[in-house]
């Protein structure tokens, strides 16, 4: 099978869909199919090179507008391949828009990982390209049931929706089920942007003795919620970690007893920390926006999902886990083996195969 990735990015720019990217295109070259990435370059020439298998096209681009990249190398690159199958992350328009004009491929495939909402002033511009798009689309492919059911852009063709969630190495990670007698240890991982709700976190900890958090990662927000932490009288309480390298994040939620995120936007589609967390043996506490963050985490079985910006609810979902261990623990056991029956990925890359092949069928 002749296989073409269509986004921005890829490898070593550091995301989670260049990721997911990534761990697709390998793995799917090392099982003999014919693999190439199109994305886009940093700089103003392309580059073609060779990775594990994978041939990578880096278009040259213009520029960078509302992070999006401007190139006029990558459609006219796009004009050039005959794949069987175009897989296209989205949000990204100018990769929608030209293979929706091109149709170079024999089916199209897309990844719809979140629904524009930042930019929402695109939309009006945008906003009826994209339905033609989706339309067009052989298959979209959802990382929950839940984001299909309350997306505006998703409801109206949900007949070509699969829901394949994202997967993770579960083998990085060992479960340390524990209980012991200092304060509640909270762990948040992600980059610190506006919707990953610290600054709720961070109001509800006011309330919440006996319990301590570590915020690893790095952002734009880590400034002004620095200033709000000082500013409550947090800062024995709460302990900014910066970023974390990959081979030391498993130690990190090791030392962990409950997870936290508390995302205040759809922005936050699905949440791959909560898999990490989750395969960790953590339970989880996370926020209900509609997206698959309250589909990953069940409530009351694998963690605790409450109302986003609403601290006294936060709050009191913490002090129900520092309560109560061995609740917390049976929680955290459930948790890792939801990861092992659903979110692996092995199990994602054989479900966006399976998606593959039914189309082609078609």
């Amino acid at each position: 099978m002749k296989i073409l990735h269509v986004y921005k990015d890829y490898f070593p720019v550091l995301g989670g869909i260049e990721n997911h990217i990534r761990i697709l295109a390998e793995t799917q070259a090392a099982s003999g199919h014919d693999v190439a990435v199109l994305v886009c370059d940093p700089g103003r020439r392309t580059r073609i090179e060779i990775q594990a298998g994978v041939k990578i096209i880096k278009a040259s681009r213009i520029a960078t507008a509302a992070s999006m990249p401007l190139s006029l190398s990558q459609p006219l690159a796009l004009m050039r391949q005959r794949p069987d199958i175009v897989h296209i992350q989205s949000p990204y328009p100018l990769g929608e828009m030209t293979n929706w004009l091109l149709r170079t491929g024999k089916a199209t495939v897309i990844s719809y990982q979140s629904d524009i909402v930042r930019q929402r002033h695109w939309l009006r511009v945008y906003g009826p390209v994209l339905r033609r798009v989706l339309n067009s689309a052989d298959r979209i492919l959802a990382s929950s049931p839940q984001y299909i059911e309350t997306s505006p852009w998703l409801r109206p063709v949900q007949d070509k929706c699969v829901v394949v969630p994202l997967g993770i190495d579960l083998t990085r990670f060992t479960p340390h089920y524990h209980i012991h007698t200092g304060p509640l240890e909270l762990l948040f991982v992600g980059r610190l942007r506006y919707y990953k709700g610290i600054d709720t976190l961070l109001h509800a900890l006011k309330s919440v003795p006996h319990t301590h958090l570590t915020i690893v990662g790095d952002g734009p927000m880590r400034d002004p919620w620095q200033t709000l932490c000082n500013s409550l009288g947090l800062q024995s309480q709460v302990t900014f970690a910066g970023d974390v390298s990959d081979p030391d994040l498993p130690a990190t939620y090791q030392k962990a007893d409950v997870f936290v995120l508390p995302a205040n936007a759809r922005a936050e589609a699905f949440g791959l920390v909560l898999l990490e967390a989750m395969a960790s043996g953590l339970p989880c506490i996370t926020t209900e926006l509609g997206t698959g963050t309250s589909w990953i985490v069940q409530d009351g079985t694998t963690g605790l999902v409450v109302p986003p910006r609403d601290p006294p609810k936060l709050a009191e979902a913490i002090c129900q886990l520092r309560d109560d261990p061995l609740h917390r623990m049976a929680m955290g056991e459930r948790a890792r083996a939801r990861a092992e029956a659903e979110f692996t990925q092995i199990k994602m890359i054989e479900r966006v195969e399976a998606v593959y092949n039914s189309v082609l069928d078609a």
